[in-house]
């Protein structure tokens, strides 16, 4: 590690952080990009009809994509930026092939709208991340024990059939994510000493940070949708 950060100002800090975080962002919004364009396409193509009428390779793509979350997250140390950035915009691409499916099912103004509403939900709950200086460790503990009791009781409801589950699990879907957005961002602030290691490192945790956001930012966006979108 280089040493000149030992004695580090706060406006230092502040740099170096600002610096990370840009990083992140980038690759967020890249990811987010890629992810909105395939699922236009494959709208448009008509492809998503394939997709919504082939089980088979809608549950492929659902493995395929958290194979690639899984692995970016376990492996992006051992793999080279390149391999690592390829992975997240397959990833993102593949995610847009499968929300094509979803999108398809409510109006294009109603998606439109929720995204704005999404947008603007997640830069606020990510400037509150970033700003505060309440530590969210414990907000995102009790998120993410939130998000494994609400992943266990969606897949029993969908079993059961429960309108009213459904809608509740849309609101508390929305709380879950809305935390661990801010939970996130400020866990990623406070990354910024690897702006000072050697070699890729700061590129390498920044995909990873993207990551760790555009699920987040997706999730929060479906469960928005859920909630007031408009269905065809």
């Amino acid at each position: 590690m280089n040493t000149n950060q030992i004695m580090m100002t706060d406006a230092d800090i502040a740099r170096a952080q600002q610096d990370f975080l840009t990083k992140v962002y980038g690759w967020m919004v890249g990811g987010l990009l890629l992810t909105a364009v395939t699922a236009w396409y494959t709208f448009i193509s008509g492809f998503w009809m394939q997709i919504a009428s082939n089980s088979i390779l809608f549950i492929g793509l659902i493995i395929g994509e958290l194979a690639l979350v899984f692995g970016l997250s376990a492996k992006i140390s051992s793999v080279s930026t390149f391999t690592g950035a390829a992975l997240f915009l397959l990833y993102s691409a593949l995610n847009g092939l499968t929300l094509s499916v979803v999108l398809a099912v409510y109006t294009a103004a109603s998606v439109q709208q929720v995204f704005l509403i999404s947008a603007a939900m997640f830069a606020a709950l990510s400037v509150f991340g970033y700003v505060t200086k309440k530590d969210l460790s414990g907000v995102g503990r009790f998120m993410f024990m939130g998000l494994i009791g609400l992943i266990i009781t969606m897949f029993i409801n969908f079993f059961i059939g429960s309108s009213m589950l459904d809608f509740l699990f849309s609101v508390i879907g929305v709380i879950i994510f809305a935390g661990l957005t801010a939970y996130d961002t400020q866990k990623l602030k406070d990354m910024y000493m690897v702006q000072f290691e050697e070699g890729d490192t700061a590129v390498k945790a920044s995909i990873i940070g993207a990551l760790m956001l555009y699920l987040d930012f997706v999730n929060l966006f479906l469960f928005l949708l859920r909630l007031f979108g408009n269905r065809r």
